[in-house]
């Protein structure tokens, strides 16, 4: 019976808990959050959405600014998940670069704008709880926390810049037939041409007789385009 007064204590104990957590966040956390959201809106809105993407296009074309301004531009003034749609003004090459780079940022921002992110301020807060019960400054963390995160976002750029740089190449060169597989085709070819030829039928006109012989793969290729060809001359017309 004990054990049961336990478990009931227990399971109730730990709504409890999650209830006085959640009126903390209410009293803290989540009003600042507001407040936070609503200074970059109307800060957005003074300066110009058009006036936001200038400098975002203008910091697209160092690689400093675009792995290290940029992302922190986008992530604080559309936040996440908006702050993506930033990598619109970069070239096809340099966007997956962008995108590891922003996405990477939105939690070290976190300690000094947690506004850019709240869905997940829980990241932030898991790691700040460790250093407020050891009586130690949150602050000098937030400001590390995002300096480190500066930093590792701009390595990460340069180095999916690099990696997409060289698929990009391989996507561009056109597949070449190996060695093995033009030896195949050409046995191939051999074999239907020294094959037998088949039997003989007349031809349209009743007079002249031909033979009738295996197609070889050349020529199975080109009859495969030609119907491929007559049929989507069809279906435009």
């Amino acid at each position: 019976m004990q054990y049961a007064v336990y478990i009931a204590t227990g399971f109730i104990g730990m709504f409890q808990k999650g209830g006085t957590t959640f009126v903390s966040l209410v009293t803290g956390i989540i009003p600042l959050l507001i407040v936070l959201m609503t200074a970059v809106n109307a800060l957005v809105r003074f300066i110009g959405p058009e006036r936001v993407d200038k400098v975002a296009i203008v910091s697209s074309r160092n690689v400093f600014l675009r792995y290290l301004i940029l992302p922190f531009l986008a992530v604080f003034f559309l936040t996440n998940p908006m702050a993506y749609t930033m990598g619109r003004f970069l070239p096809e090459k340099q966007k997956p670069a962008f995108y590891d780079s922003a996405v990477s940022f939105v939690h070290p921002i976190l300690g000094l704008f947690p506004h850019a992110n709240p869905g997940e301020y829980f990241v932030w807060a898991g790691i700040a709880a460790g250093i407020t019960k050891l009586n130690l400054n949150v602050g000098d963390l937030a400001v590390r926390y995002f300096l480190v995160g500066l930093l590792v976002i701009f390595l990460r750029g340069l180095l999916t810049e690099r990696i997409t740089a060289v698929m990009w190449a391989r996507r561009s060169v056109a597949p070449v037939e190996t060695w093995s597989e033009l030896a195949e085709t050409a046995v191939a070819n051999e074999v239907v041409a020294d094959s037998f030829t088949g039997p003989t039928i007349p031809r349209e006109n009743g007079v002249i007789e031909g033979t009738h012989r295996p197609t070889t793969p050349a020529e199975d290729a080109d009859m495969r385009q030609t119907q491929r060809s007559s049929f989507q001359t069809g279906e435009e017309m």
